[in-house]
Protein backbone atom coordinates (compact mmCIF):
# COMPACT_ATOMS: atom_id res chain seq x y z
CA UNK A 1 0.00 0.00 0.00
CA UNK A 2 1.27 3.47 -0.81
CA UNK A 3 1.72 5.45 1.80
CA UNK A 4 1.66 9.17 1.95
CA UNK A 5 4.38 11.14 3.70
CA UNK A 6 2.91 15.06 2.85
CA UNK A 7 2.42 15.23 6.71
CA UNK A 8 5.22 13.49 8.35
CA UNK A 9 5.17 14.16 11.85
CA UNK A 10 1.69 16.18 11.73
CA UNK A 11 0.47 14.46 15.40
CA UNK A 12 -0.16 16.72 18.28
CA UNK A 13 -0.82 19.96 16.08
CA UNK A 14 -3.58 22.29 17.55
CA UNK A 15 -6.82 21.87 16.40
CA UNK A 16 -6.75 24.85 13.95
CA UNK A 17 -5.33 22.15 11.71
CA UNK A 18 -6.89 19.11 9.72
CA UNK A 19 -3.63 18.13 8.40
CA UNK A 20 -2.69 14.91 10.35
CA UNK A 21 -1.69 11.98 7.74
CA UNK A 22 -1.59 8.76 8.36
CA UNK A 23 2.21 8.36 8.93
CA UNK A 24 1.53 11.53 11.52
CA UNK A 25 -1.27 10.20 13.62
CA UNK A 26 0.62 6.80 14.41
CA UNK A 27 3.80 7.82 15.05
CA UNK A 28 2.66 8.97 18.68
CA UNK A 29 6.17 8.21 20.81
CA UNK A 30 8.70 11.05 21.18
CA UNK A 31 11.34 10.07 18.83
CA UNK A 32 15.14 15.49 14.73
CA UNK A 33 18.00 11.62 14.62
CA UNK A 34 19.84 9.45 16.55
CA UNK A 35 23.37 10.51 17.08
CA UNK A 36 25.14 7.47 16.37
CA UNK A 37 23.66 6.97 13.00
CA UNK A 38 23.46 10.16 12.22
CA UNK A 39 27.19 9.75 12.62
CA UNK A 40 27.41 7.12 10.43
CA UNK A 41 27.32 4.28 13.20
CA UNK A 42 23.61 2.79 13.78
CA UNK A 43 21.44 3.31 16.45
CA UNK A 44 18.24 2.02 17.23
CA UNK A 45 17.13 4.39 19.96
CA UNK A 46 15.92 8.37 20.09
CA UNK A 47 17.93 11.09 21.55
CA UNK A 48 16.19 11.35 25.41
CA UNK A 49 16.58 14.95 27.05
CA UNK A 50 18.48 14.65 30.21
CA UNK A 51 17.05 16.27 33.64
CA UNK A 52 18.02 19.57 33.59
CA UNK A 53 21.41 20.24 35.46
CA UNK A 54 22.29 16.38 34.60
CA UNK A 55 24.70 17.15 32.59
CA UNK A 56 27.00 20.37 31.10
CA UNK A 57 25.68 22.59 29.01
CA UNK A 58 27.49 23.85 25.96
CA UNK A 59 27.50 27.73 25.33
CA UNK A 60 28.86 27.51 21.33
CA UNK A 61 26.13 25.32 20.64
CA UNK A 62 23.48 27.46 22.10
CA UNK A 63 25.50 30.59 20.37
CA UNK A 64 24.81 28.92 17.01
CA UNK A 65 21.06 28.01 17.81
CA UNK A 66 20.12 31.38 19.48
CA UNK A 67 20.66 33.76 16.26
CA UNK A 68 19.85 31.34 14.30
CA UNK A 69 16.17 30.39 15.92
CA UNK A 70 15.39 33.99 15.65
CA UNK A 71 16.62 34.09 11.91
CA UNK A 72 13.82 31.22 11.35
CA UNK A 73 11.35 32.94 12.88
CA UNK A 74 12.28 35.99 11.22
CA UNK A 75 11.83 34.66 7.82
CA UNK A 76 8.54 32.85 8.47
CA UNK A 77 6.71 35.91 10.11
CA UNK A 78 8.01 38.47 7.57
CA UNK A 79 4.38 39.61 5.90
CA UNK A 80 6.03 42.29 4.26
CA UNK A 81 6.93 39.34 1.48
CA UNK A 82 4.78 36.87 -0.87
CA UNK A 83 4.13 33.46 0.09
CA UNK A 84 6.19 32.29 -2.06
CA UNK A 85 9.30 34.79 -1.26
CA UNK A 86 8.75 33.48 2.40
CA UNK A 87 9.52 29.68 1.22
CA UNK A 88 12.35 31.01 -1.16
CA UNK A 89 14.00 32.51 2.10
CA UNK A 90 13.16 29.67 4.21
CA UNK A 91 14.79 27.27 1.71
CA UNK A 92 17.85 29.11 1.88
CA UNK A 93 18.42 29.71 5.11
CA UNK A 94 17.99 25.84 6.16
CA UNK A 95 20.16 25.30 3.18
CA UNK A 96 22.68 26.93 4.85
CA UNK A 97 21.93 25.51 8.66
CA UNK A 98 21.40 21.97 8.06
CA UNK A 99 23.66 18.85 7.05
CA UNK A 100 21.91 17.58 4.48
CA UNK A 101 24.17 15.36 3.11
CA UNK A 102 24.19 13.66 6.27
CA UNK A 103 20.44 13.86 7.03
CA UNK A 104 19.70 12.55 3.43
CA UNK A 105 21.37 9.66 4.24
CA UNK A 106 20.39 9.24 7.21
CA UNK A 107 16.88 8.93 6.40
CA UNK A 108 17.49 6.58 3.72
CA UNK A 109 18.38 4.13 6.34
CA UNK A 110 20.08 0.57 4.74
CA UNK A 111 18.77 1.39 1.57
CA UNK A 112 21.55 4.01 1.38
CA UNK A 113 24.24 1.60 1.49
CA UNK A 114 22.01 -0.54 -1.70
CA UNK A 115 20.85 2.14 -3.92
CA UNK A 116 22.09 3.16 -7.19
CA UNK A 117 23.89 6.18 -7.82
CA UNK A 118 21.06 7.37 -10.26
CA UNK A 119 18.85 6.40 -7.19
CA UNK A 120 20.93 8.69 -4.75
CA UNK A 121 20.83 11.36 -6.71
CA UNK A 122 17.15 11.36 -7.42
CA UNK A 123 15.80 10.85 -3.65
CA UNK A 124 18.77 13.60 -2.66
CA UNK A 125 16.36 16.11 -4.70
CA UNK A 126 13.33 15.18 -4.26
CA UNK A 127 13.82 14.30 -0.35
CA UNK A 128 15.54 17.81 0.02
CA UNK A 129 12.19 19.48 -1.35
CA UNK A 130 9.78 17.25 0.67
CA UNK A 131 12.05 18.05 4.32
CA UNK A 132 12.04 21.72 3.54
CA UNK A 133 8.10 21.82 3.25
CA UNK A 134 7.62 19.29 6.39
CA UNK A 135 10.19 21.61 8.69
CA UNK A 136 8.76 25.27 7.55
CA UNK A 137 5.34 24.18 7.81
CA UNK A 138 5.76 22.16 11.38
CA UNK A 139 7.77 25.27 12.93
CA UNK A 140 5.44 27.80 11.21
CA UNK A 141 2.39 26.10 13.00
CA UNK A 142 4.08 27.45 16.66
CA UNK A 143 2.59 30.95 15.12
CA UNK A 144 5.85 32.38 17.38
CA UNK A 145 7.10 35.62 17.57
CA UNK A 146 10.05 34.49 19.77
CA UNK A 147 12.53 32.00 20.46
CA UNK A 148 14.92 31.85 23.52
CA UNK A 149 17.27 29.38 24.24
CA UNK A 150 16.47 27.88 27.31
CA UNK A 151 18.82 25.12 27.77
CA UNK A 152 21.51 21.82 26.04
CA UNK A 153 22.09 18.90 26.82
CA UNK A 154 25.81 17.40 25.88
CA UNK A 155 25.40 14.04 24.61
CA UNK A 156 29.22 14.02 24.03
CA UNK A 157 32.13 16.47 22.61
CA UNK A 158 30.50 18.08 18.80
CA UNK A 159 26.83 16.30 19.71
CA UNK A 160 24.52 18.62 21.62
CA UNK A 161 20.46 19.52 21.99
CA UNK A 162 19.62 22.75 22.49
CA UNK A 163 16.17 23.65 23.63
CA UNK A 164 14.24 26.76 22.63
CA UNK A 165 11.09 28.04 24.06
CA UNK A 166 8.79 29.58 21.50
CA UNK A 167 6.14 32.61 22.39
CA UNK A 168 3.52 33.57 20.06
CA UNK A 169 -0.12 35.38 20.40
CA UNK A 170 -1.30 32.06 19.70
CA UNK A 171 0.64 30.55 22.60
CA UNK A 172 -0.80 31.27 26.22
CA UNK A 173 2.65 28.94 27.40
CA UNK A 174 5.93 28.87 25.95
CA UNK A 175 6.25 26.05 23.69
CA UNK A 176 9.75 23.63 23.86
CA UNK A 177 11.57 22.75 20.41
CA UNK A 178 14.72 21.25 20.41
CA UNK A 179 17.63 21.00 18.12
CA UNK A 180 19.78 18.90 17.69
CA UNK A 181 23.34 19.75 16.50
CA UNK A 182 26.76 18.42 15.71
CA UNK A 183 30.14 20.59 15.64
CA UNK A 184 32.49 22.57 17.56
CA UNK A 185 33.51 26.23 17.92
CA UNK A 186 31.78 28.56 15.42
CA UNK A 187 30.76 25.71 13.07
CA UNK A 188 27.70 24.34 13.77
CA UNK A 189 25.33 22.20 11.52
CA UNK A 190 21.77 20.82 12.63
CA UNK A 191 20.60 17.18 12.25
CA UNK A 192 17.65 16.83 13.58
CA UNK A 193 14.18 19.34 15.08
CA UNK A 194 12.08 17.96 18.24
CA UNK A 195 8.48 19.23 17.70
CA UNK A 196 5.96 18.35 19.76
CA UNK A 197 8.00 14.72 21.00
CA UNK A 198 8.60 14.11 17.74
CA UNK A 199 12.38 13.90 16.24
CA UNK A 200 11.16 14.58 12.64
CA UNK A 201 14.57 12.92 10.68
CA UNK A 202 14.23 9.77 13.01
CA UNK A 203 10.15 9.49 12.06
CA UNK A 204 10.95 9.75 8.56
CA UNK A 205 13.57 7.13 8.34
CA UNK A 206 11.53 4.64 10.14
CA UNK A 207 8.69 5.22 7.69
CA UNK A 208 10.82 5.73 4.62
CA UNK A 209 12.47 2.04 5.10
CA UNK A 210 9.22 0.48 6.04
CA UNK A 211 7.52 1.64 2.49
CA UNK A 212 10.56 0.60 0.91
CA UNK A 213 10.35 -2.77 2.56
CA UNK A 214 6.49 -3.12 2.18
CA UNK A 215 7.42 -2.34 -1.75
CA UNK A 216 10.34 -5.31 -1.94
CA UNK A 217 13.03 -3.03 -1.63
CA UNK A 218 12.20 -0.59 -4.44
CA UNK A 219 13.67 2.94 -3.30
CA UNK A 220 12.10 3.76 -6.55
CA UNK A 221 8.65 4.19 -5.04
CA UNK A 222 9.71 6.23 -1.93
CA UNK A 223 11.20 8.91 -4.74
CA UNK A 224 8.18 8.97 -6.66
CA UNK A 225 6.16 9.68 -3.23
CA UNK A 226 8.04 12.09 -2.32
CA UNK A 227 8.09 13.80 -5.57
CA UNK A 228 4.61 14.11 -5.56
CA UNK A 229 4.42 15.02 -1.69
CA UNK A 230 6.80 17.51 -2.13
CA UNK A 231 5.02 19.13 -5.40
CA UNK A 232 2.16 19.29 -2.89
CA UNK A 233 3.41 21.33 -0.56
CA UNK A 234 4.88 23.45 -2.98
CA UNK A 235 1.35 24.22 -4.23
CA UNK A 236 0.72 24.84 -0.52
Amino acid sequence: MMVSFASVGAQGRSGRSGRSGRIGARLVAPVFMAVAAVAGATAGAAPALAQEGARARDAQAEAFVDPNARRVLGVLNDRRTSVEQRHQAFRVLIGELVDWPRLTHFVLGKYARTATPDQLARFTAAYRTYAEGVYQRRIDDYRANKAVVTGSQVRKPGDVIVVTAFTGAENSQPIDLAWRVLGGGSNWKIVDVQVKGVWLAITQQQDFISTIDNHGGNVDVLINQLVADGAKQQQR
